[in-house]
């Protein structure tokens, strides 16, 4: 039922020939209003929406620590859909699908799909981060079927022991079968057409001292093997509940100094808007990423809105409250009130809270949302 109301979706919008003002559904008119861009406090466009799928995860990564539950209230397929329209109108590009473990979520490639007509509207790239554990070879081609551009899986090491440590899996056993089907999930994507040469095909690895930072070698060298960009993490202050401290940071630039070390490093920069400063090895191998939030931050051009599950608007990963997009969606979507309300909340913005954290000393009882709510 799910994926003939995305289809649905999908069939009426692209019906359009007209830049796209509204659709119908279920006997009622649906618009996506197209204001001017909006820009924050900082001068700062709205650029990438990170929309959360789930709260739920099949995996307890000590720096995440998900809900064993969903929130109460979690979006509709029509509310999301509702969502990423009034966003686009609002100038976001980039459709980021995310967690939880997003392949939880058994509307995913219906949503993917009812997008795709946004692409006249501005839409360029969709993409869905996931654990992998769980993407196999027709999840993969159903996802590329669907209209995904993009995959992003997480890897953060490359041995039984280390997956089973990282993933909170609790045993041997369990590290090497979930270590089995993420490296069988890269050759999954690949086959499906996610082809890591044109960046469609990335692996996240968050590298916390003390846990998993003897795995940095072993991964840099798996991702060349593999032919795919490898983006190390430092481990982020998110939530309350990972016990995250300095001493778990590894920064960036000894990252690059150790892998440096054993490959030679070129620098490519960081992209306008991006998160990550890229490095290509020397002897031609691929490319290196870091995301350094703690050690060099990127508040200044940050583009990012982020969406929960339940309908919360979060303008920064390490804010401490949302604002609640309900109203506007229930008991049926109100889009032109939806695009007003992003538009304001955006303009409103004022979040760097990573460059904050460097001058100041952050308080001890700051409440903040958690990883998995967020979607990272």
């Amino acid at each position: 039922m799910d994926c003939l109301l995305g289809k649905a979706l999908t069939k009426t919008l692209q019906a359009s020939e007209s830049p796209l003002q509204s659709i119908r559904f279920p006997g009622r008119m649906i618009s996506f209003l197209q204001p001017d861009r909006p820009l924050d406090q900082h001068q700062r466009p709205l650029g990438v929406l990170r929309l959360s799928l789930t709260a739920r995860c099949n995996f307890a990564c000590p720096y995440c620590l998900p809900d064993g539950q969903e929130p109460d209230g979690v979006l509709t397929l029509k509310e999301r859909l509702a969502v990423v329209g009034a966003a686009v109108g609002q100038g976001v590009t980039s459709l980021r699908l995310t967690g939880g473990e997003p392949l939880l979520n058994r509307e995913l490639e219906a949503l993917i799909e009812a997008v795709q007509p946004l692409r006249d509207q501005g839409l360029r790239e969709i993409a869905l981060t996931s654990n992998g554990s769980l993407l196999d070879r027709a999840r993969a081609q159903a996802l590329r079927r669907a209209g995904l551009d993009r995959l992003t899986l997480s890897f953060d090491g490359t041995t039984a022991e280390s997956v089973a440590q990282m993933a909170g899996l609790g045993d041997r056993a369990r590290g090497e079968q979930t270590l089995y089907r993420i490296l069988a999930a890269i050759d999954h994507a690949k086959a499906a057409g996610f082809d890591p040469a044109r960046a469609a095909l990335k692996l996240n690895a968050v590298i916390v001292r003390g846990r998993n930072d003897d795995q940095l070698l072993p991964l840099a060298q798996q991702a060349r093997h593999q032919g795919v960009e490898l983006r190390l993490i430092e481990a982020m202050d998110v939530g309350t509940r990972n016990g995250w401290s300095p001493a778990d940071v590894m920064p960036a630039a000894e990252m690059v100094h150790q892998v440096g070390q054993r490959w030679p490093l070129e620098p490519l920069g960081r992209t306008p808007h991006g998160t990550a400063q890229r490095w290509r090895y020397g002897d031609g191998q691929g490319v290196l990423a870091v995301v350094a939030s703690i050690s060099a931050p990127f508040c200044g051009d940050c583009n990012r809105l982020r969406i929960t599950a339940d309908g919360q608007a979060y303008t920064c990963l390490f804010a401490s409250q949302g604002t609640d997009l309900r109203p506007w969606l229930r008991p049926v979507p109100n889009p032109s009130g939806l695009s007003l309300a992003l538009g304001r909340l955006w303009s409103q913005r004022q979040d760097r809270y990573s460059e904050e954290r460097q001058i100041e000393t952050p308080s001890a009882a700051r409440s903040a949302a958690e990883m998995a709510y967020l979607g990272g």
